[in-house]
C-alpha cells in the first residue's frame, strides 16, 4: 500500500493547497430536494419563526398555532409519569420494533372494549408519535403516482407524507356550509383506478368536526367496495363536547384493511413523550405483505421511545381524566364556549361549532371583508396584536378566509385574544382595501418575515 505524504509547506492549510484539494464551488447554494417543492407546514413555518424573533425582542406572544397542552399548563396525568419512573431500568435498551408488549396489548384491549374484534398485539405498531406512523404506513403502501383521498381541510402532515412518499393527495371537500362534514358522494366521484387509500380524520383537525355515524358508514362502504386501505386518524377520540358521538371507524370497516391511529399526545397531554400507535383490523389476513413491509420500516428506525411506552398501559387502563376537561365546567369545555361566544358576537367572524378536538376553524364573512386574505391577516395579527394563529390555506383549502386557533388557553385569555382580532378586523373594514393590501395603519410584514 502506497503511503501519501503531505507537503511540508510552512503555514499551509487545507484550503491553501489547491494542488491537493479539488476546486470548491462557493458561489452556488446547496439546493434542497425537489420532493419538498409541494410540501408545506405553516403551523411551524415562517410565522412561527417571526414569533420567535419577536419573543427574543421582548414581546409576549400568545401562540395559538399549535395544540401543545403543556404550553398552557395542562399536565400529563401523574400516574403515567410514575409508570415511566418505575420501569426506567427496563427502558435502557432497544425494544421490539413494533413496541413493548404491555403497550401493544393495552391498545388491543382498548380496541376490544370499543367493539373492534380480531386485533392482537401482532397487528399493533408503536411509533414516535402518530406523525412518524403516518409517514411509515404511507411509505409501506405507495408507489409512484398512487392516489390517496385526503380531507380538505386536512392536518397538513397527511398531504405532505403522501407527497414525500411519491403519491398524489386528492382532496375531498369538507365544506364550511356543511359543518365541515364530507359528502360521501363527492368522495366517490374522486375515486380513480389509481386510488389506494382513504384518510379519515375524526374528530377532525383543524375543524373540530365529529362525523356522524351514517357518514362514516357510507365512507366505509366506499372503501370496502374499492378495496381501499382506510387510515383513520383518531388522535382526538375522547375529546368531544356537548353530546357529540365519536364512532371508531374500525367498528364499521370489516371487508378491507383499516388502520386506526392514535396516541398519548392530545387526550393524555403528553406531546413530548412522542408515543403513538397504529392498530390494524378488518382484512388483515390479506395484508400480510403490507404488514411485513411496515415491520421492515419499523426495524430500520430500531424502535420508538421505550421509556414513554411504559406509560401507555397506565394511560389506557386508568382513569380517563380528559372527561373532566371536556365536560361542562371543565377547562377545555369552557374555552370552547368562549370561542363560540366570541364568534357569535363578532361583526366579522363565522364558525361551525366544533364538536371535538382542541381547535376551531374560524371563517371571516366575505361580505363584510371581501378582500380578506388569511395569510396577510395572520401576519398582521402577529406583528400588530402579538397573537399567532395558523392561516386556513395551510390546511390545503382553496378559499382564503379562514384561520385556525386552539382552545387550550383559558377562557379569559381567549376573550382577550378575540378582542384583539376584532380590533384588527375593524381596522380592515374602516379603510378601503385593494385585494391583498393592508390598511395604512396596519404594518404589512410579508416583506419582513424571512
Amino acid at each position: 500500500m502506497a503511503i501519501v505524504k503531505w507537503p511540508a509547506t510552512a503555514g499551509a492549510s487545507f484550503s491553501d493547497r489547491a494542488d491537493i484539494l479539488p476546486a470548491m464551488k462557493t458561489a452556488e447554494s446547496i439546493r434542497p430536494s425537489e420532493s419538498l417543492k409541494h410540501v408545506r407546514y405553516e403551523i411551524r413555518g415562517r410565522l412561527a419563526r417571526r414569533a420567535h424573533e419577536l419573543e427574543r425582542q421582548g414581546y409576549e406572544i400568545v401562540s395559538l398555532n399549535i395544540g401543545n397542552p403543556r404550553a398552557f399548563g395542562l399536565r400529563t396525568p401523574e400516574t403515567m409519569r410514575l409508570a415511566m419512573i418505575e420501569n426506567l431500568a427496563e427502558a435502557e435498551g432497544y425494544c421490539h420494533q413494533k413496541g413493548i408488549f404491555p403497550a401493544r396489548e393495552a391498545v388491543v384491549m382498548q380496541q376490544q372494549a370499543r367493539g373492534v374484534t380480531g386485533v392482537t398485539a401482532e397487528e399493533v405498531f408503536i411509533g414516535n408519535g402518530v406523525s412518524e406512523l403516518i409517514d411509515l404506513v404511507l411509505r409501506a403502501l405507495l408507489n409512484d403516482g398512487d392516489e390517496v383521498l385526503v380531507p380538505s381541510p386536512d392536518y397538513p402532515l397527511w398531504t405532505a407524507a403522501v407527497t414525500l412518499n411519491r403519491g398524489r393527495a386528492v382532496h375531498y371537500p369538507c365544506r364550511p356550509e356543511n359543518g365541515f362534514v364530507p359528502d360521501p358522494q363527492e368522495v366517490a366521484r374522486l375515486m380513480t383506478p389509481r386510488t389506494r387509500a382513504l384518510v379519515v380524520i375524526n374528530p377532525n383537525n383543524p375543524t373540530g368536526a365529529v362525523y356522524p355515524r351514517h357518514v362514516l358508514e357510507a365512507l366505509a362502504q366506499l372503501a370496502q367496495a374499492r378495496g381501499l386501505v382506510v387510515f383513520s386518524d383518531e388522535i382526538y377520540d375522547q375529546m368531544t363536547y356537548d353530546g357529540a358521538e365519536f364512532v371508531p371507524m374500525a367498528t364499521l370497516v370489516h371487508d378491507t384493511l383499516c388502520a386506526t391511529l392514535s396516541g398519548l399526545s392530545k387526550v393524555y397531554r403528553a406531546c413530548g413523550y412522542r408515543v403513538g400507535w397504529v392498530a390494524f383490523s378488518g382484512r388483515t389476513h390479506a395484508a400480510g405483505d403490507y404488514l411485513n413491509a411496515l415491520e421492515l420500516l419499523a426495524s430500520l428506525r430500531l424502535c420508538s421511545n421505550v421509556m414513554a411506552q411504559w406509560a401507555v398501559q397506565t394511560a389506557l387502563g386508568g382513569h380517563q381524566s380528559i372527561q373532566e376537561l371536556v365536560s361542562p365546567g371543565g377547562r377545555l369545555h369552557e374555552s370552547r364556549a368562549a370561542i363560540l361566544e366570541a364568534a357569535a358576537t363578532s361583526r366579522y367572524l363565522r364558525l361551525a361549532p366544533p364538536g371535538g378536538a382542541m381547535y376551531a376553524f374560524i371563517g371571516v364573512d366575505p361580505q363584510a371583508l371581501p378582500d380578506f386574505d388569511d395569510q396577510q391577516f395572520t401576519l398582521d395579527l402577529l406583528e400588530q396584536k402579538h397573537v399567532l394563529v395558523a392561516p386556513g390555506v395551510s390546511f390545503n383549502v382553496s378559499y382564503r378566509n379562514h384561520f385556525r386557533i386552539t382552545n387550550l388557553p383559558d377562557a379569559v385569555t381567549l376573550k382577550d385574544v378575540f378582542g384583539r382580532i376584532e380590533e384588527l378586523l375593524g381596522a380592515y373594514a374602516a379603510l378601503p382595501r385593494a385585494a391583498g393590501r393592508a390598511p395604512d395603519n396596519v404594518v404589512s410584514v410579508s416583506s419582513r418575515v424571512k
